[in-house]
């Protein structure tokens, strides 16, 4: 059993099909340095949260007489190394969308086909993938609303019932157990991230509506970290918060929306969903971008929102959205510089859902806000941050003679963008 974004045991998909048809199952992690060797940072705290839970899932093994197999390699030389060594059956693993796991995969299954050794992947981290969700020609969504109309027409007790592993758990190899190599083994270093997930109440989830844009305010529930390493069930989460709020429902269906573009429209990853956009004249100034990174923009609101990603790992998503905008629309520079910092600072990076974000932001994804859409950072302090609580916080220093002007004038800026964009998409249509 191959874990990847999974890291459970409970209600996880592709274990319960290993554990319910074979004996001698043997649960195996691999740390791939295809993807560790692009980590510039070795604090990442996303590397020690994947150790930090690995070691906690190697302590329920034991438990049950069992151990956790965590190799560090190339995924393909691993499993050459294992199919040579013991006599391998079936290796199970639950999907992942991305390009590179994709072909990644495609390479185990034909490698281990090619060994009479059998590669089956099954649905795990979402509710609907693929082509589960269809408009009624057949063709994928590319607007949420209706997407998600049909989502929720789709699902019933069927899509959300956990797969009970548990009853299965005496089919876990029996091994002595291993100690899990060191995160410094691997190049990396231990951060503050703690790997308990928080407990929602029903009181957050009932009125998340009303509190999910104040960034200062505990009104959102955080799981984002643990739904993106699989730490917790998606059915479940899902399970439990639907009769309490269809806002937050909402917010699970833009995962599954944004997987399901990665799968039908993979070209996002390199260029702009609405293939106009592609002309835009970005600025592209450097020195600007490196204030926007550092958080001394002098515009505070943006400002709060970059220190708090430097230094938690973590951003709110209201924040997120201006953050996005203010990178695009006032500085003008491309929505893919942006993109890639996030996916370097982001505890709950998610290549889709970044990349949907983004898009969005810039105007040039799927069920874009639009091009003339500029969120005005003052107007948005006013409505979300009207006591300052969030920006007292990071930028303590926003009243003082030491704070930097602001990097651009907002007027200015806003009809500059619209001036370039506008030149754009004339240009792609002439």
């Amino acid at each position: 059993m191959w874990l990847r974004r999974d890291l459970r045991l409970d209600d996880n998909s592709a274990l319960y099909h290993a554990l319910r048809n074979n004996k001698n199952v043997q649960p195996l992690f691999i740390f791939d340095i295809e993807i560790l060797n692009k980590l510039e940072d070795k604090h990442d705290r996303r590397v020690d949260f994947i150790h930090k839970s690995l070691v906690k899932l190697n302590n329920e093994l034991k438990e049950l007489g069992s151990t956790l197999w965590v190799e560090h390699g190339a995924p393909m030389e691993v499993y050459k190394k294992l199919a040579s060594t013991y006599k391998i059956k079936n290796v199970y693993t639950n999907h992942d969308y991305e390009p590179y796991a994709n072909e990644r995969d495609g390479q185990i299954k034909k490698s281990l086909t090619s060994k009479k050794i059998t590669f089956e992947s099954f649905k795990d981290q979402c509710i609907f993938e693929k082509d589960e969700v269809l408009k009624d020609d057949g063709k994928p969504y590319t607007i949420f609303t209706p997407y998600s109309r049909k989502w929720k027409q789709k699902l019933n007790d069927f899509y959300l019932s956990s797969y009970p592993c548990k009853k299965y758990y005496k089919n876990f190899s029996k091994q002595k157990p291993k100690k899990i190599i060191s995160l410094k083994e691997i190049g990396f270093e231990e951060t503050d991230i703690k790997i308990e997930p928080p407990k929602p109440s029903k009181e957050l989830i009932k009125h998340y509506k009303e509190t999910r844009d104040f960034p200062s305010v505990a009104g959102t529930s955080r799981l984002s970290m643990h739904l993106r390493f699989g730490t917790i069930s998606i059915r479940k989460l899902a399970k439990w918060a639907m009769p309490l709020n269809e806002q937050y429902l909402n917010e699970l269906i833009w995962r599954d929306f944004y997987m399901m573009i990665l799968h039908h429209f993979p070209k996002v990853v390199d260029t702009c969903f609405k293939k106009d956009y592609e002309l835009i004249d970005w600025r592209n100034n450097e020195e600007e971008f490196k204030r926007w990174c550092d958080g001394t923009t002098g515009y505070p609101i943006v400002d709060a929102g970059m220190r708090e990603l430097n230094n938690t790992g973590f951003m709110h998503n209201r924040i997120r959205m201006v953050v996005a905008s203010f990178l695009t629309k006032h500085l003008l520079i491309d929505y893919k510089w942006g993109e890639a910092y996030f996916a370097q600072k982001l505890n709950d990076f998610d290549l889709s859902a970044n990349n949907g974000g983004w898009q969005w932001a810039a105007g040039c994804g799927c069920d874009a806000a639009p091009y003339f859409r500029v969120f005005n950072p003052y107007e948005q302090t006013k409505k979300f941050d009207a006591d300052l609580k969030y920006i007292k916080k990071w930028v303590p220093e926003y009243a003082e003679l030491t704070y930097p002007k602001p990097i651009v004038d907002h007027k200015f800026a806003r009809e500059r963008v619209l001036s370039v964009y506008k030149t754009a998409l004339q240009n792609a249509r002439s």
